[in-house]
């Protein structure tokens, strides 16, 4: 795959947003996220490619990667990529591949037959691309949603899975984020004035609640709607969560409120240091591979790493020399920002 133009825009088509990055002369520009609400339909994605900088709607070398394959709008996966791959092929100006991992870049029209290496297989360009900075490490990408662990070992992703229902049983796919999980899902009872209380199994609250009552949420992480589709102050998302203990936010202080927000903090992770600890003793990964952090949760990565008394780095900082903008948004959008990277190297090969 030769191309001359030096422009190349990577894509990363998720089921709650769509992410993009710009990569000129090999180097990324910039980098952005947007929603996109995909279980309501394919218009949503031009709904996304509208809200997207004006960049990302020029001619250029198009480099696709998804996850949003498995959204319930679906019939099932390989429906999914088809109709991404299609979209993504008639929408975007320019040539465009699509990411199909082990399989490398293909063609719109082959996705669907290479369905099971498409199929959110945006976690495999990230670790390809950490790879060629760190030759053994643990990548870590918490997004939103979802959280992948992904062993690299010789500079190339070491993952004893590959599906996402592989990486389930594996531990490489955690489903967790810093963001939509809710906190209900991380555990059933919470300390709360004295007692261990039973919760209230509904969706009132979210990560976002908690990362926000504690002061570590990144700016713009948060872009759908909350739980009860109002406000987004601390002291809104301190009444979704008092309802989780069956509570209204005016029976406790503040701090009882920040103290229940750092119990599910410390739930999820729990829940990524047992998958962490399970992949690091692997026998391949030595005990001075680092962690890799990216991804809207990667302040989480952050406590991840010294629990486990490991090194870490960010994917931003491995990528200085590639980055000719601002790093905003980047590790946010690592895997967009991968296959950009990976295409671009692919067209001048």
């Amino acid at each position: 795959m030769r191309s001359s133009n030096p422009t190349t825009i990577g894509w990363d088509l998720g089921g709650v947003h769509v992410k993009v990055a710009l990569v000129e002369d090999g180097r990324v520009a910039a980098a952005a996220q947007v929603p996109c609400p995909l279980w309501q339909g394919l218009p949503a994605l031009d709904r996304a490619l509208e809200a997207a900088p004006d960049w990302a709607r020029g001619a250029a070398l198009h480099a696709v990667t998804m996850t949003g394959e498995l959204t319930d709008c679906f019939a099932d996966r390989r429906d999914g990529v088809a109709a991404l791959a299609g979209w993504a092929g008639s929408h975007l100006a320019g040539t465009v591949r699509i990411y199909a991992g082990r399989s490398g870049l293909v063609a719109p029209e082959a996705a669907a037959s290479l369905s099971a290496d498409v199929a959110s297989a945006n976690w495999h360009a990230t670790a390809a691309l950490a790879g060629r900075h760190v030759p053994d490490a643990l990548l870590v990408d918490i997004g939103s949603t979802t959280a992948d662990l992904i062993p690299v070992v010789g500079g190339r992703p070491a993952a004893t899975g590959y599906s996402d229902a592989e990486r389930l049983e594996t531990g490489e796919l955690v489903y967790t984020g810093a963001v939509r999980t809710p906190v209900i899902a991380l555990s059933d009872h919470a300390p709360f004035a004295g007692r261990r209380t039973r919760l209230m199994t509904e969706t009132f609250a979210h990560m976002a609640d908690v990362y926000r009552i504690l002061g570590q949420l990144p700016e713009g992480a948060d872009q759908q709607p909350s739980g009860d589709r109002k406000g987004k102050t601390v002291a809104e998302s301190e009444t979704r969560l008092a309802r989780i203990v069956g509570r209204d936010r005016a029976e406790a202080p503040g701090t009882a409120w920040t103290a229940l927000a750092a119990h599910f903090a410390e739930a999820q992770l729990r829940l990524l240091h047992d998958a962490a600890a399970e992949i690091l003793s692997r026998p391949d990964l030595g005990a001075d591979a680092p962690l890799v952090l990216c991804g809207a949760g990667a302040f989480v990565g952050v406590r991840l790493a010294e629990r486990l008394g490991r090194p870490s780095t960010p994917l931003v900082t491995l990528l200085a020399d590639r980055i000719g903008g601002a790093r905003d948004g980047i590790s946010t959008c690592g895997p967009a920002v991968a296959v950009g990277l990976i295409a671009a190297e692919e067209a001048l090969a």
